[in-house]
């Protein structure tokens, strides 16, 4: 598995804790740091430099930028509340509109967020992702 998605797999993790505890973890590079300082170790969590990296780059970027990323989730998700959706949907949504927004292939960031619901979701997790990506893709190309 490379870097990237293992660093996208993590970062889901990161995020999920984040929402559990969001006034413990205001700083998404913290939390990113403490999940690999004491989470990651005895786990079969395998993350070299690059994947550990990027997994700070998108916590810090989410958590920055949330009220915006949530923004673009509720106008792209039709008759869906952010409240409604899984934490898991809720948050590869938020991965896969802050890569979206920062240059990563619209391919490559709906594929990979698809992925990643399918792997942590439910079994319509995918579709679902699938269907609020892409026209967040449409917004952010405008």
């Amino acid at each position: 598995m490379g870097a990237r998605t293992v660093g996208r797999e993590c970062a889901l993790m990161v995020l999920f804790g984040v929402e559990s505890d969001p006034a413990a973890h205001s700083d998404g590079r913290r939390a990113a740091r403490d999940f690999f300082l004491h989470l990651a170790p005895g786990s079969d969590i395998a993350a070299d430099e690059e994947a550990r990296a990027y997994t700070e780059e998108i916590a810090f970027g989410v958590v920055g930028e949330l009220a915006k990323l949530d923004e673009m989730i509720k106008k792209c998700s039709a008759n869906w509340r952010l409240e409604r959706m899984s934490r898991v949907d809720r948050n590869v949504l938020r991965i896969g509109a802050w890569e979206l927004s920062h240059g990563v292939p619209r391919a490559v960031a709906i594929d990979e967020a698809v992925e990643l619901g399918k792997k942590f979701g439910t079994e319509t997790s995918g579709a679902f992702i699938n269907g609020v990506l892409t026209p967040i893709a449409d917004l952010v190309s405008k």
